[in-house]
């Protein structure tokens, strides 16, 4: 019951929270609290909280999906034995990300920063199995990474007299680089890429909180916040970047069988665009998709987790099928999300992603970025039509003798986030650009994303349907690529241990000193000049020897 009240409070809180900012937003108005924690002598600690339109509306986006998260839960994790647990964790990770929103101190943020990093491994682990213990394990050691830079970043402040970063105007390229680091952690760009699927591990719920409004879209408010201080080299890194990583999510999930692992390189892959939109120097209209992408995203994943309630708990899309038969509403609000998702005209997605692809097209940027921006927007159709083919339209692979239960909280939590994703976002288009915007364009560049998107919508039914020789290497090895996320987990596996090695070495010969290290080298090139057995590495040393020699007889002459 307890549950029950703090979602009902929380939903409330957003509605409040809501209006406020759009009071602020009408009237151009920012609020400062400073909050005077201690005070000894000359030296103070304050807390700052700074609050704007942006702050406010992103904190109701987050309070409004976390309740819907929790009703869903509490269906969800019924039979749970540590749902107290659970639930505890969540309220850490609403808690640390509401920290990270208000404040506009690099000190204060980390505090947050670092909350999402330990509860999300605390909630990916929730499970404790081999799997997600690895899997927190790789998503806590990416996220350390992002702390590290946030840590280097606080030194780096010291220069300027203050943490509080909105009151500086010049940064150099090093704290913007870092910056950049910092985001690309969270957010999962190249080469940080691999933890985001892999944080799947985590009970369906966390996904939707994790990938929708919290976690991965803290990288992305914080360079939202830092973006007028970007100068244009570090635009065109984050440019090519999220283009990069674009294709590959978009490559990946075509390749993908797992349900939930789908949606998340969507989510990798909506990231990436609002991130090549930061690029361009529109940071309203990126939080205008980040604020969109919330709402479908978490109905996606919560619409897949009752899908995986009632398929036996198969995450596997070969496994599925007559989804519109077996569970009709669930069927028609999952493909609702999936259609927002590829922007279909007048749902929510489509007033932002066609606003960022028409402010792109009026940009000036080579052929190479524009085969990789609209060929993802085309592969963003393939991979959504492909899972709703395998869910509806292929054969009965499981014989269904479950009863669905429809009238349960899980089907009621998803009604709010099925509205917002059909009217958010004209809702907030009308509000947030209100003045129109004049976009001069062709009627064929106009036309263009429409004809990727068809190829797209032709591709994604084809796939299912083509058989392919896996015993060919080159089609074995393409597959294996791309289902692989371009290797990149595995540069992180071979490089960990290398790197666990060189430091035990380093430590090693650090404790010892370089003398030490010196004849130590020299005892054991003598020991093996008497044992002739290693003859290929005595004849290596008397070549060394005789090079040494002959450099020094040329130097001395």
């Amino acid at each position: 019951m307890i549950f029950f009240i703090t979602s009902l409070y929380l939903m409330i809180t957003n509605i409040f929270i809501w209006f406020m900012s759009i009071i602020l937003l009408l009237n151009n108005f920012n609020l400062i609290i400073e909050w005077n924690i201690f005070k000894i002598n000359s030296m103070k600690m304050i807390y700052i909280i700074y609050l704007d339109w942006m702050t406010l509306m992103f904190m109701s986006t987050v309070m409004m999906i976390s309740s819907m998260v929790i009703i869903y839960s509490m269906n969800y994790m019924m039979n749970d034995y540590s749902i107290k647990r659970f639930f505890y964790l969540i309220f850490i990770f609403i808690l640390s990300m509401i920290f990270m929103i208000i404040s506009p101190n690099i000190m204060s943020i980390l505090l947050g920063w670092d909350g999402l990093g330990l509860s999300s491994y605390c909630l990916v682990a929730y499970y404790s199995n081999k799997k997600s213990f690895n899997s927190s394990m790789i998503t806590i050691l990416m996220n350390r990474i992002g702390d590290i830079m946030i840590l280097m970043l606080i030194g780096l402040f010291i220069m300027y007299g203050s943490w509080n970063f909105m009151f500086n105007y010049k940064f150099n390229n090093i704290m913007m680089l870092i910056i950049l680091i910092t985001s690309f952690t969270k957010s999962a760009q190249i080469p940080f890429s691999s933890w985001l699927p892999l944080a799947m591990a985590a009970p369906t719920p966390i996904s939707s909180l994790v990938h929708s409004s919290t976690l991965v879209t803290a990288g992305i408010y914080l360079l939202i916040r830092f973006n007028y201080l970007m100068n244009y080299k570090i635009m065109y890194m984050l440019s090519i970047l999220s283009c990069t990583t674009m294709f590959m999510a978009g490559m990946s999930a075509n390749m993908e069988f797992d349900l939930k692992k789908i949606i998340a390189l969507s989510t990798l892959s909506q990231l990436s665009l609002m991130i090549l939109t930061i690029s361009m120097n529109f940071s309203k209209l990126t939080f205008f998709h980040l604020v969109t992408h919330a709402m479908f995203k978490s109905l996606l994943f919560l619409c897949s987790g009752i899908m995986i309630h009632n398929y036996f708990n198969h995450q596997d899309i070969r496994f599925m099928s007559f989804m519109n038969i077996n569970m009709p509403n669930i069927n028609l609000i999952f493909n609702i999300a999936s259609l927002t998702l590829c922007g279909m005209p007048f749902l929510a997605g489509f007033y932002s992603k066609d606003f960022i692809i028409e402010m792109f097209m009026m940009n000036n940027f080579n052929w190479l970025m524009f085969i990789l921006m609209f060929s993802s927007m085309g592969m963003t159709v393939s991979y959504t039509f492909r899972l709703m083919f395998y869910l509806t339209m292929t054969n009965i692979k499981i014989n269904l003798m479950n009863l669905y239960y429809s009238y349960n909280l899980m089907n009621y939590s998803i009604i709010i986030l099925l509205f917002k994703s059909l009217f958010y976002g004209s809702i907030l288009n009308w509000i947030l650009f209100s003045s129109l915007n004049m976009i001069y364009l062709n009627k064929l560049m106009k036309l263009l994303i429409y004809f990727f998107l068809l190829f797209g919508l032709i591709m994604g039914m084809m796939l299912p349907m083509m058989k392919f020789n896996m015993n060919s290497y080159l089609i074995y090895y393409f597959y294996n690529f791309n289902n692989n996320m371009w290797f990149l987990p595995f540069i992180l596996k071979k490089n960990k241990i290398n790197m666990l090695k060189f430091n035990n070495n380093l430590l090693m010969h650090n404790d010892n000193s370089w003398m030490e290290l010196f004849i130590n080298i020299i005892f054991y090139y003598f020991k093996m000049f008497f044992k002739i057995k290693y003859i290929y590495n005595l004849n290596f040393l008397l070549i060394m020897m005789f090079t040494m020699y002959m450099i020094m007889m040329i130097m001395y002459l």
